[in-house]
């Protein structure tokens, strides 16, 4: 071998250890948690979560991610949840949407006050939007999601509460994003979530977008969760599929 080939041999050599060395330094700081925090994902394997019995790989680990592909072929509930309980905690978790190739028919324009916009006929105003849906679920409850979507009021927004016509307006208007604080489809995301006695705060991406929410009903205790939605018909998506990715979990009990 020539001086000229082993020089570019130890060259390139040299190039790949500080590739390598790089990669293991961002994915190191990557899966810390902050000062008084606890990591409760690994960036390897399912340790402190329930897959869903039969799911068959559709919850999988994917370039230190949790990944999913919305196709779960558990025969019951698909979601993923930590096999750990928690009463008042404060949560980090980094998400992002994957791609949107359900086009949803029926999005509304929702006002601060929780309600739908209405036409001149008294009927609800909806729009198409190309769409994806999962969410974070606090205390074991599905009713206490915070939604991963792409609706216009944005992502934080606790469906289960504000759709619940029982529901005084106060609570209705307070689970409602009082900003869409979303990045672009496929950018990743952070929701800061709070959660004291009943009471819910989210900041995603810094931003404040649930402020001092009010729950009645919220379980005094129980696991956190990640959504499964979406379901397909003779192969083709017809509702919106979570189809969605999670990184850097961590929690703090307070």
């Amino acid at each position: 071998m020539s001086n000229n080939n082993n020089v570019y041999m130890k060259k390139t050599i040299t190039l790949l250890t500080v590739i390598l060395v790089f990669c293991f330094l961002t994915e190191a700081q990557d899966s810390k948690a902050p000062e008084g925090f606890t990591s409760i994902f690994n960036c390897k394997d399912f340790t402190n979560w329930k897959v869903p019995e039969g799911d068959n790989g559709h919850w999988k680990i994917l370039d230190g991610v949790i990944d999913y592909d919305a196709e779960s072929e558990a025969p019951g509930d698909k979601s993923l949840w930590t096999e750990k309980q928690y009463r008042d905690f404060i949560l980090y978790v980094d998400f992002r949407i994957k791609s949107t190739p359900y086009k949803n028919p029926n999005v509304p324009i929702i006002l601060p006050s929780g309600l739908h916009k209405r036409d001149e006929n008294g009927k609800e105003i909806r729009m198409v939007v190309p769409d994806s849906d999962s969410g974070v679920m606090l205390r074991g409850s599905s009713k206490a999601q915070l939604n991963i979507w792409c609706w216009p009021t944005g992502c934080g927004e606790m469906y289960g509460y504000r759709m619940d016509a029982k529901m005084p307006p106060e609570v209705r208007r307070a689970v409602t994003p009082v900003t869409n604080a979303d990045k672009d489809i496929g950018e990743w995301n952070t929701f800061k979530v709070t959660v004291k006695e009943n009471v819910v705060n989210v900041e995603l991406n810094g931003i404040p977008v649930i402020i001092n929410a009010a729950l009645p009903g919220l379980p005094e205790v129980g696991a956190i969760g990640l959504q499964h939605h979406g379901s397909k018909k003779d192969g083709v998506w017809n509702s919106p599929p979570a189809l969605v990715q999670f990184r850097n979990i961590y929690i703090k009990e307070i």
